[in-house]
């Protein structure tokens, strides 16, 4: 378990952590000399049956509030000290503030300097402090007397905490490693050490890490926990991690880093978050209101975006959008304190709800509903909740990665809400078994109507199918989709059409006629550049009018596509260029080539491979960008699969890969 100290400047918190532990937390040259707790001080005391009770000294100086909550940010247990003859001070006020925005609700308060004053003086103190914690999560904290000058209550001091120690349970010990980094320094012989409490999860010994939010990789070389040296450290523990990394250096990692598994790192600066206003600001808060932000021991520059109201008043709560300065590692659930820009007061705090909100229609009522489901503690309910209501779909990856939540507790969770899963691009989609049936029903109702209305037609194109059926539902999640529906018999997908089962468009006896003599002509060695429709007609001694109709349907029966006007491939041959086209992209830098490069490859003339790239271009299976080109994963099957022309989708360059099942 670990303690904070928390208190008035002077009021006697690091001697107090000295008398406890036998370990003066003031290191710092400055502090000696000037008698006042400046940095951060740590200090452990063994409680018995292998545990350790970690202390934190912080600062009392009203200058120094933001180291004050760089230390707060973790601690399990707060240690309010409060000097007998003065009483409660400013500083204290401001602390016990931050501690319950912080949701602290354990602690103990230590009534120091007792030797000093008469029992009628610590009873009166002991009243004013009573009051003082009745509105907060610290109501009802035992006072105990103490002096550390005389030895008074230290003992029954020490024995309290250590009861509390062993009693503490610690409501989440799961999920993913993450460490709020505090220090960072470095030791000869050692290399560069950040210390910090470990938020979540575990760490280990030669376990790979990453440095959130600058992204620099390292390995745990070796690891101190609760101050001795440890094989693991775990949830709860403040911990010393010896790193290395090629960019791994104390100049390079900053007190507020977290180091975290490589799975979580997703820096965010725009986030929606509860506030809640001390009702000691002047006035209230409005939209766009500076502050800086408090987000365990990082600090930056913030804007107040508000949510619903016009204004937040003094004591009262809001949701509101934090767009920060600079991005930070955060994770839904973290506490979070803003103070004013000039450092001079705490204003309010709260709990983060949303690491990847939208910027822009963050006030509509759509919105507002999945705040509203978003506020849920418990990750089973919020995500239930997001499911009921529009859009009725989530992303379940990036919702398990923003709460840190391991891969079993992911699996319980969805067993838990058992929801529809479609695999996305790079993710997992979910939706309620409810919107899955209606998304079935409709899709099939749709298609069905479009049979009815065009009967000589192959089928619905998917991002119509899409817009019509479910238009909420990103891209991936209804190919997704659609390839489950396949699976299950109730629709078939031919490259980029749809139709049910029983559909079919058929040429009469005479088209097909024709259709077999164009079929000689269009393949083997001519593919890449067949002739035109009036050549065609020539050839075979058929009207141009006949030879242009028996194709288009061909186009929609998928045998041929229009690739120019008047200019049909064969199916099989569009399907080889698509891979031609990946094949070049997969030997390019970024995956990015121009038409050049293509037509090289085709070995055909400039304006046929022109013309070959703007119909992928139109069909979304390239993105043009100036004269280069790449490839869109979600649309590489769109005229078959793709390993049907021998190209591997790993040939595609980092990045550009897709995890999309193939039809």
């Amino acid at each position: 378990m670990i303690v904070g100290t928390a208190g008035h400047i002077d009021h006697g918190k690091t001697s107090l952590v000295k008398a406890l532990s036998g370990v003066d937390t003031d290191r710092l040259k400055e502090e000696k000399a000037r008698g006042i707790t400046i940095d951060l001080g740590f200090a452990y005391v063994p409680a018995g049956e292998g545990h350790v009770l970690g202390f934190v000294d912080v600062p009392g100086h009203e200058r120094f509030v933001h180291t004050m909550l760089a230390g707060a940010s973790g601690i399990d247990m707060a240690l309010l000290v409060v000097a007998a003859d003065d009483g409660p001070m400013p500083q204290t006020s401001e602390h016990l503030a931050i501690l319950d925005l912080l949701g602290v609700e354990r602690g103990i308060v230590a009534l120091s300097k007792a030797d000093l004053v008469s029992p009628e003086r610590l009873a009166e103190v002991t009243a004013e402090i009573d009051t003082l914690l009745e509105p907060t999560g610290l109501a009802g904290s035992p006072v105990v007397p103490v002096s550390t000058l005389t030895g008074e209550g230290v003992a029954e001091l020490k024995a309290r905490l250590i009861q509390a120690e062993q009693d503490f349970v610690r409501a989440r010990t799961g999920g993913r490693f993450r460490l709020a980094v505090d220090r960072c320094f470095t030791l000869q012989g050692a290399g560069t050490v950040v210390t910090g409490t470990v938020l979540s999860g575990a760490v280990s010994v030669g376990d790979r890490v990453l440095v959130s939010p600058s992204a620099l990789p390292a390995r745990v070389r070796s690891i101190h926990a609760q101050n001795r040296p440890a094989e693991r450290g775990v949830a709860g523990q403040r911990c010393a991690l010896n790193l290395v990394g090629e960019a791994i250096s104390k100049e390079a990692i900053h007190r507020g880093d977290v180091v975290l598994d490589p799975a979580l790192h997703a820096p965010t600066d725009r986030i929606d978050a509860d506030l809640r206003v001390l009702p000691s600001e002047r006035k209230a808060i409005g939209h766009w209101f500076p502050v800086r932000l408090h987000h365990h021991a990082a600090e930056v520059g913030a804007r107040i975006a508000l949510l619903g109201e016009h204004s937040v008043r003094p004591g009262g709560t809001g949701r509101v959008q934090l767009v920060l300065d600079t991005p930070i590692a955060a994770t839904v659930g973290d506490r979070y304190v803003i103070r004013d820009v000039s450092a001079q007061r705490t204003i309010g705090g709260g709990r983060l709800l949303d690491l990847r909100p939208p910027a822009r229609k963050r006030r509509t009522a759509e919105r507002l509903a999945q705040l509203d489901a978003l506020t849920a503690t418990d990750p089973a309910a919020a995500l239930s909740a997001l499911l009921d209501i529009a859009p009725f779909w989530v992303d379940v990856t990036t919702f398990m990665r923003d709460r840190a939540l391991s891969e079993e507790q992911s699996a319980t969770l969805l067993a838990a809400v058992a929801p529809q899963t479609l695999p996305g691009d790079g993710r997992v989609i979910a939706l309620s078994p409810a919107q899955w049936q209606r998304f079935s029903a409709t899709a099939t109702e749709t298609l069905e109507r479009f049979h009815a209305e065009a009967p000589d037609v192959q089928g619905l194109g998917r991002e119509k199918l899409r817009s019509l059926a479910d238009p909420k539902l990103p891209p991936d999640g209804v190919a997704a989709a659609l390839q489950m529906l396949a699976r299950a018999g109730l629709v078939s997908i031919e490259g980029a059409f749809v139709r049910l089962p029983t559909h079919e468009v058929r040429l009469t006896e005479a088209d097909e006629e024709i259709w077999r003599e164009l079929f000689g002509h269009l393949g083997d060695g001519e593919r890449f550049r067949p002739p035109r429709v009036r050549d065609l007609a020539g050839l075979l001694a058929v009207p141009e009018g006949n030879v242009r109709r028996v194709l288009k349907l061909c186009a929609r029966l998928g045998r041929v596509d229009e690739i120019a006007h008047d200019h049909f491939f064969l199916r099989a041959t569009t399907r080889e260029m698509v891979g031609i086209a990946m094949d070049v992209a997969g030997k390019t830098r970024e995956g990015q080539f121009n038409a050049a490069l293509f037509r090289d490859r085709m070995n055909n003339g400039r304006k046929v491979a022109i013309q070959i790239l703007e119909f992928f271009d139109h069909a979304g299976l390239t993105l043009r960008r100036g004269d280069l080109r790449r490839l869109n994963p979600q649309a590489l099957d769109l005229f078959g699969a793709t390993e049907a022309v021998g190209i591997e989708r790993s040939a595609l360059p980092h990045g550009q890969e897709t995890t999309r099942p193939d039809p």
